[in-house]
């Protein structure tokens, strides 16, 4: 099995399978095993968090031919594992339209999210504008999403994860040492007081830039 890590630029996007909602227990020679079913694997990658070494609930597969990918989707969409239904995309479909289910999916593993993901979307016509909004209930969890996930791909194509401008237009981003003071002391203050919120803005396929926003509630 060759499992070993294998740079984006490196593996054939055409042939490789997106492999998300994974739980814990999965591991890259199971992957490979279940992907075998659907044709010869040249590569399994499941990204990993640098302190846990744990994997982050998705993976890549990488199969000898587009073929072979393709069929993976057809029979291994939404199958469960440890009673969880994968989802298995084309990691090179341009057209992957992100939804809220796959913020949750990707982002979860980096800390308790507060709030529903939310995708911008036009209001006329209901298509992404190539950004999303994930919360979290702490800055430790935002800063491990953006230590993680910037420059990882996600339905093909890269992400840039990094603290959202703040509304005011200075080009002043949230994260900032103060605003870690002041969420450290409110919830010192008022431990019941619900959590400050960190958003997080996500890239549909084709929109480069991502970000992540604080909000005192």
């Amino acid at each position: 099995m060759q499992n070993a890590y294998k740079p984006t630029e490196e593996r054939n996007q055409q042939n490789t399978c997106y492999v998300g909602n994974l739980d814990d227990q999965v591991t890259e020679a199971l992957l490979w095993e279940l992907m075998l079913q659907a044709g010869p694997v040249v590569n399994i990658h499941l990204p990993k968090d640098r302190v846990t070494q744990s994997h982050q609930g998705f993976g890549f597969a990488e199969f000898q031919t587009e073929d072979d990918a393709e069929y993976a989707i057809k029979i291994m969409h939404m199958i469960k594992v440890f009673g969880k239904p994968i989802r298995v995309n084309k990691a090179s479909d341009n057209k992957t339209n992100f939804d809220e289910k796959t913020l949750h999916d990707t982002f979860s593993a980096f800390g308790v999210i507060a709030q529903t993901p939310k995708v911008a979307r036009d209001a006329e016509v209901g298509v992404s504008k190539g950004y999303g909004f994930v919360a979290y209930d702490n800055f430790e969890s935002a800063d491990a999403a953006i230590e993680a996930m910037n420059g990882q791909f996600l339905g093909g194509k890269p992400i840039t994860v990094a603290y959202a401008f703040k509304k005011d237009g200075q080009g002043e981003r949230h994260g900032s040492a103060a605003e870690r003071l002041l969420a450290a002391q409110a919830q010192k203050n008022a431990p019941t007081h619900m959590p400050n919120r960190l958003f997080a803005e996500l890239p549909t396929p084709g929109m480069p830039g991502m970000g992540l926003a604080h909000q005192s509630l």
